[in-house]
Formats: C-alpha cells, sequence, structure tokens
C-alpha cells in the first residue's frame, strides 16, 4: 500500500514537472505561459491599429467652468450682454491682450475691444481722527452747527477713523476748499491724496451672445487677472 502511494506521488510530480515545461502544451491543450509573452502578443487582433497617446494634463479634459457672475448674465435671455476684462496698467493690458489673441479655439474676430480710460487723481479733504468718543461728539456737534457734511473713512488704512469733508479731482481745488474750511474755524484739516492720476484699460465685449459670454467666461489666464465680469462689476 505504501510503495503504491510513493508511486502515485512521483508520477504526478514528474507529470507536472513535463506540464510546467510545457511539454505536453500540445497533448493537453494548456499551457502553464499561457498568459505571457510570447503567446499573448501572437493573439493580438490588428496591433498595427493600437496608437498609445501621451497623458494629457488633468485641467485640459474640460474647460474650465464660467464665473457665477458671467454664467447667471449668459443664462438669462437672448438679449446680448457686456463683458469685459481689467482694469489693466498700460504694460499688462498689452500681456492680457495677447492672451486673449491665443486662445483656441480663436475668439471671433470683432468680438471685443480695448478700452483706454483717462482716470483722474483724487484728493480729499480730511480732519484727524478724533482721539475719544467724546472728541467724536464735539467734532460732530462743531460741523453740525457749520452745516458741513462728513463721512467716516474705512479706507484707506492710513486714513482710516478720519473724516472726510470733500472729494476733489484736482489739487487746486481741494486746496481752496481746505482755505475755505480754516477761514471757518474747521481745524487742523490738511488735503491727503486719495490716488494719483493714471490710465488704465478694459479689454471690452459688448453685445456678447450666450454662446460667446460663455467661451469669454471660461478662459483662465494670469495675464488676465480675474478674467472677463459683466461690465461693471
Amino acid at each position: 500500500m505504501l510503495r503504491r502511494l510513493v508511486f502515485l506521488l512521483l508520477a504526478a510530480n514528474l507529470l507536472f514537472f513535463a506540464w510546467s515545461k510545457g511539454w505536453l502544451g500540445d497533448l493537453l491543450g494548456v499551457r502553464p505561459d499561457a498568459q505571457r509573452e510570447p503567446e499573448r502578443l501572437a493573439r493580438q487582433v490588428r496591433p498595427q491599429t493600437i496608437v498609445v497617446l501621451p497623458p494629457a494634463p488633468a485641467a485640459s479634459a474640460r474647460p474650465a467652468a464660467a464665473p457665477a457672475s458671467v454664467a447667471a448674465a449668459a443664462a438669462g435671455d437672448d438679449k446680448p450682454v457686456c463683458l469685459e476684462a481689467g482694469p489693466f496698467a498700460t504694460g499688462a493690458s498689452i500681456s492680457a491682450m495677447a492672451a486673449l489673441r491665443a486662445v483656441q479655439p480663436p475668439l471671433p474676430p470683432g468680438s471685443w475691444v480695448e478700452v483706454t480710460i483717462d482716470r483722474p487723481g483724487a484728493w480729499l479733504v480730511v480732519l484727524p481722527r478724533p482721539a475719544s468718543r467724546e472728541a467724536l461728539t464735539r467734532r460732530d456737534e462743531e460741523l453740525k452747527r457749520a452745516r458741513i457734511a462728513y463721512e467716516v473713512l474705512n479706507t484707506p488704512e492710513e486714513l482710516a477713523g478720519s473724516l472726510s469733508l470733500g472729494r476733489f479731482d484736482d489739487r487746486d481745488a481741494a486746496d481752496k476748499a481746505l482755505a475755505q474750511l480754516s477761514q471757518r474755524g474747521i481745524r487742523p484739516a490738511k488735503v491727503a491724496e486719495l490716488h494719483a492720476a493714471s490710465t488704465i484699460h478694459v479689454l471690452r465685449a459688448a453685445k456678447v451672445d450666450k454662446a460667446l459670454a460663455a467661451q469669454l467666461g471660461a478662459i483662465r489666464s494670469d495675464a488676465l487677472g480675474r478674467g472677463f465680469v459683466p461690465c461693471g462689476s
């Protein structure tokens, strides 16, 4: 009995060894390397038609979503809308226009224009920030008696808490107003420059239909800053 068992185990090992070497593949119809090369390559169907494409960045797989403000404008009725990008300084506007011309697919010719805006300077006549609530109350009573309107400034930071007595487009007008206030005993006021005169540029697309609004709203470029938004936003 023991001899028979040993003989069967020896025969089974010999058969497995012969099968693992592939000697019994034609007889049994199954090879131990059936899922390996080169047999798998030999069974390919028209392998010459397979083309391996390079991986594409995930961001390019789908267009960027348009900002909510642009999407809302484009989702309205069929009336054209006005979109613009900017404002840009002179040098920045050149880069922004280059980015816009490089958009793919190209934007329709004449769909946007550069608009140059000369922005005047701005000057304020201000009183310094009152040192306490009681000082603010006294100053408020003084200005009311003189019938002078004012507002408490929150911006810019260096003027926060100061009292603005008027805003002017040129320095001469601000200086004249300051002189008049001084004659009326409103002191110690001064003239503060809010911003200097400058030239800014916007890229404007007027009378835009829904399709073009969606295309403009999906453009993403650092040169375009926040991108296209409804005009006046």
